[in-house]
């Protein structure tokens, strides 16, 4: 699984919009006025566009594009960067520091500047990192993660935080039925390729409905939490440890169920109750039961996250190599949930 994450960065999205130097310099100025001389484009995502450019004020910044307002996204897409933003704000409120971060710069409506991480992201060290190192990490990841989970919504709201995508409701199984549907609504207009109908896939979440409304307080979950977007620092000469130093791509968080964090923090290893992520979490102050109610919500998370890697291959135009992955892992999660019945 982890390696198939790592082969990604080798599909190119249809949704980034790029600039010239120029022009980025020019949005850049007139929005905020301070331009930029670009240095080079980051090109690890696969949604937005990314630049490492040199601010006219001496800092070093990465200036993320949203894509352009008629490029075709899927409806939980819309005004993303917008949440990225927002999330830059209220993790930066936090006392003490406690989620490492980038520091947001400025923030437009198109684009959002923040400040270079140093160290790498987790899989492109991942190789080189002793056991017992990746064990102390995934035990700060944890921690890191249950402070996280501490962001609630100020209208008390569960869903999306983008207006755009009127994907939020005052309950988390009124709001996540409604995410699944949106998303089945894209798979309609692309025509993807699920593995079981829209009918069902509706009467699985249906049944996972009482596992829902367990969850009453709706909390900040990231929801993209693989290794690529977790920054570690290695240091070379063994006096530090290895820490992490940020967390990025804050875009597609929404407020809901902190289980469903485990889903893309699975990437990076084992999630379990005997984890050291969860014994990392736990220990931080989060609560992760692992009741059977739980677990059946956990289920429906990878149905979601199986749901969206499918039905976004067809507005981003990714290849059949990539198709073929994301029907597997659809296809598995598919039949864990229906297992659960």
């Amino acid at each position: 699984m982890i390696l198939a994450v790592r082969e990604w960065n080798s599909v190119q999205s249809q949704t980034k919009r790029r600039l010239s130097p120029e022009d980025l310099d020019a949005l850049m100025s007139g929005s905020v006025g301070v331009g930029c001389r670009l240095e080079t484009e980051l090109t690890d995502g696969w949604f937005n566009t990314a630049y490492r450019v040199l601010l006219d004020d001496g800092r070093v910044a990465v200036v993320k594009l949203a894509p352009s307002a008629d490029a075709s996204v899927l409806r939980y897409e819309r005004g993303i960067l917008a949440t990225e933003a927002m999330v830059y704000r209220r993790i930066a409120a936090l006392p003490d520091g406690g989620v490492p971060t980038p520091e947001l710069f400025y923030a437009g409506r198109e684009f959002l500047a923040v400040s270079v991480l140093e160290g790498a992201p987790w899989d492109k060290a991942a190789d080189r990192l002793p056991r017992a190192t990746e064990r102390a990490l995934r035990r700060e990841l944890g921690a890191i993660t249950a402070r996280l989970h501490t962001l609630a919504p100020e209208d008390g709201r569960f869903g999306y935080p983008a207006a755009e995508s009127a994907l939020s409701a005052p309950d988390w199984r009124t709001a996540f039925t409604a995410m699944v549907d949106a998303l089945l609504d894209d798979a309609a207009r692309w025509q993807s390729p699920l593995g079981a109908t829209p009918a069902e896939i509706r009467t699985l979440v249906a049944e996972g409905g009482y596992a829902l409304d367990e969850v009453t307080e709706p909390r900040l979950v990231h929801f993209d939490l693989w290794p690529g977007n977790i920054f570690i620092d290695v240091p070379d000469d063994g006096n530090r440890r290895p820490r992490i130093v940020g967390l990025i791509d804050h875009e597609r968080a929404f407020w809901g169920d902190p289980a469903a964090e485990l889903v893309s923090l699975a990437f990076g290893g084992d999630t379990g109750p005997d984890s050291d992520l969860v014994t990392g979490y736990t220990e931080a102050g989060g609560i992760l039961d692992f009741t059977p109610a739980f677990r059946h919500r956990l289920a429906l998370y990878h149905l979601y996250l199986g749901l969206l890697l499918v039905i976004e291959c067809g507005p981003r135009g990714y290849g059949p190599d990539h198709l073929a992955f994301c029907r597997r892992t659809l296809a598995d999660n598919l039949a864990g949930l229906r297992a659960l019945g």
